[in-house]
C-alpha cells in the first residue's frame, strides 16, 4: 500500500505555523520587531535550534526580516501591493483619489456592518480605544497624527470583520492614505470644524459598533467616506477656481 505513517510535527514547523498564522491574521504587523531569541524560545517553549529553523525559513520566504544589531522583523510585504509607478500615477490624477474612496465606502462599509454583528468584544473593545485615542489628540493640529489614528481607527473595524484577505489589502490602502499618497489631510481638512465634524463621523460609526448595530455601522461608514469625497471634489473645485483667477489676474497684469 502507498500510504506511510504521518510523523509528528517538527517543533520547527510549529513554530513556523504558529508565525505564519499570526502574520496571516494581522496580529504581527510589517515593521514589527519580534522579541529577542532567547525570550521568544522562552515564550513558544520551544529550544533555541529549533526556533532558529523556523525564523531561517521565514526570512527564506520573505516574511521576516533580519536587521544587523537590531533584530528580526516581520517583513513589509505589503510593499508590493501597488508599484512606484501606479502610486505615482494615483498621485497625479484626481480620479483615482474618487475611485479610491468610492472602494473603501463599498469595502469598509461590508467590513463595519459585519463587525458589529459578529466581531467579538475584544475587536470592538480594540475599535472603541482607537477612537478613545482620536479623542485624545483632537484640536491638537497634529495633522500626521491625527492620519495615523484615523487609518488605525479603520484598520480596526476591518480586523473586526476577521476577514484575513481584506485586512490585509485595505491595510496596505489605508497606508497609502496615511502616507498621503491620495491627499494631504491637513489641506483636504483645513479648519476645526471640518475637524470636528470629522471626529463626530468617526464618534457615530464607534456608537453603532458599540450597539452591535450592524445596519447603523455601516451606513455611519458610508456617510463618512461621502462626506470625504465631496470635500475632495470642494478641495479641487478650489483649487480651479485659484488657478483661473490667477490666471485673470496675471493675464491684466501683462495688459497693464
Amino acid at each position: 500500500m502507498p500510504f506511510q505513517p504521518i510523523p509528528s510535527e517538527k517543533r520547527a514547523d510549529a513554530v513556523t505555523r504558529q508565525i505564519e498564522l499570526l502574520i496571516l491574521r494581522g496580529i504581527l504587523r510589517p515593521g514589527e520587531r519580534l522579541p529577542a531569541e532567547r525570550d521568544l524560545a522562552e515564550r513558544m517553549e520551544v529550544s533555541r535550534p529549533s526556533l532558529r529553523e523556523a525564523l531561517a525559513d521565514l526570512q527564506a520566504r520573505g516574511l521576516l526580516e533580519s536587521r544587523a544589531g537590531s533584530g528580526v522583523y516581520v517583513a513589509d510585504v505589503l510593499g508590493a501591493a501597488f508599484s512606484p509607478a501606479l502610486v505615482a500615477l494615483f498621485q497625479r490624477h484626481e480620479e483615482a483619489v474618487l475611485d479610491y474612496i468610492s472602494f473603501r465606502r463599498d469595502l469598509e462599509g461590508q467590513a463595519a456592518e459585519r463587525a458589529a454583528r459578529d466581531g467579538l468584544p475584544a475587536d470592538l473593545a480594540l475599535v472603541d480605544r482607537c477612537f478613545a485615542r482620536m479623542e485624545q489628540v483632537h484640536g491638537r493640529g497634529d495633522a500626521a497624527e491625527e492620519a495615523r489614528l484615523d487609518a488605525a481607527f479603520h484598520l480596526s473595524i476591518l480586523e473586526a470583520s476577521h476577514n484575513i484577505v481584506l485586512v490585509h489589502m485595505m491595510r496596505s490602502m489605508l497606508d497609502l492614505l496615511r502616507s498621503g499618497v491620495f491627499y494631504n489631510r491637513e489641506i483636504m481638512f483645513d479648519g476645526p470644524d471640518t475637524a470636528t465634524r470629522l471626529l463626530d463621523q468617526h464618534r457615530a460609526i464607534n456608537a453603532a459598533l458599540q450597539a452591535r448595530d450592524a445596519a447603523g455601522a455601516r451606513q455611519a461608514v458610508e456617510a463618512h467616506l461621502d462626506f470625504v469625497r465631496e470635500a475632495y471634489k470642494a478641495h479641487l473645485d478650489t483649487a480651479r477656481r485659484a488657478e483661473i483667477a490667477r490666471m485673470r489676474l496675471d493675464r491684466d497684469g501683462a495688459r497693464g
